[in-house]
Parts: C-alpha cells; structure tokens; sequence
C-alpha cells in the first residue's frame, strides 16, 4: 500500500530510495532485475549513498541500471510503502526526466537483465511483476502532470546549518 507520510506510531525510520521516470512516446523506461530469485520490473532506482544529494543519487542510479545519462527535469513526489511487518517501509523520491544517448558501453548493475520501455497498459498487464506499488503510483503522478521543482527537497549540512543560526 502507498499512503501519505504519516508516522505509524512504532517509529518511522524508511530506507531512502530514488527513482528515475523517463517517457518517451508514451512508454516509460524500466529495468527488468532479479531479486532473491524473483525477476521484477522497476524504474531505475536505488538507494541514497551518504553525502549523496537525491539528485544526484537518481542520476547515478540510472547510470547505474540503464547506462543512460539521466536529466532530471522535476519531482514528482515522495511515496512511502510500508512492506511486510517488521521490516522498514520504502520512502521514495520520484523525478521525472530525460535520457541521453547511452553513456557508455559497460555494464549493468548487478541483477539488471535488461532495459525496456513498456506503456501503461503493458506495466498492468505484468502488475505481478512489479516490484512495489510505487512504480505503477509513480507513472499515474506523471500521467497526471504531477511535477514539482528541483529544488523542492534541499540538502543541508552542518556548516551551512551553523552559519544560519550564526546569523539569526
């Protein structure tokens, strides 16, 4: 289930996820990837790396998956997915974007087997596939013209924290 953030009350401490949303032609970008065995249908995504800014994780991610150069363009949103009890939800940060030709010729994150591009009608058609509830979430936001700017989430860190309260 994908729900708006609320704490749960038993405390809330998500794995910070990014993902990539690319259209073109009315198909959207995806990686087919196998995980515990189980091959699943996700946009490129990935976690947040420390020091890392979102933006930049969803470039490397992307990069990563896809060996596409990934533009990010706007922020569709964030979405938290509570998994299976006991184990901490997903809180993931969607952009919408464009890619450039590939990057390079080298190779695809571990688990990636391939990169496609599948319309709505075909990511419902393989809904089992999917990986969480997100990546079908995420294109309907887009569809929707959901977009928000770069700069919605901002990266603060210590010393510009300290500054700031230096000058108040």
């Amino acid at each position: 289930m994908v729900r708006p953030l609320q704490p749960t009350g038993t405390g809330l401490h998500p794995e910070l996820t990014v993902a990539a949303v690319v259209e073109r032609d009315g198909r959207f970008l995806l990686v087919e990837e196998r995980i515990n065995g189980r091959l699943v249908l996700n946009q490129p995504a990935g976690h947040v790396e420390d020091g890392e800014t979102l933006a930049a994780a969803v470039v490397r991610e992307a990069l990563e998956e896809t060996a596409l150069d990934f533009i990010p363009e706007a922020t569709i949103g964030a979405y938290l997915w509570e998994r299976e009890s006991g184990r901490n939800p997903y809180l993931r940060v969607a952009f919408a974007g464009r890619c450039t030709a590939p990057a390079s010729l080298g190779r695809l994150d571990t688990g990636i087997e391939r990169v496609l591009w599948l319309d709505r009608p075909e990511m419902v058609a393989r809904s089992a596939q999917l990986r969480s509830p997100m990546v079908l979430r995420v294109v309907d936001d887009y569809a929707r013209g959901i977009r928000h700017p770069l700069d919605l989430f901002q990266a603060l860190t210590i010393e510009q924290l300290a500054l700031r309260a230096a000058v108040l």
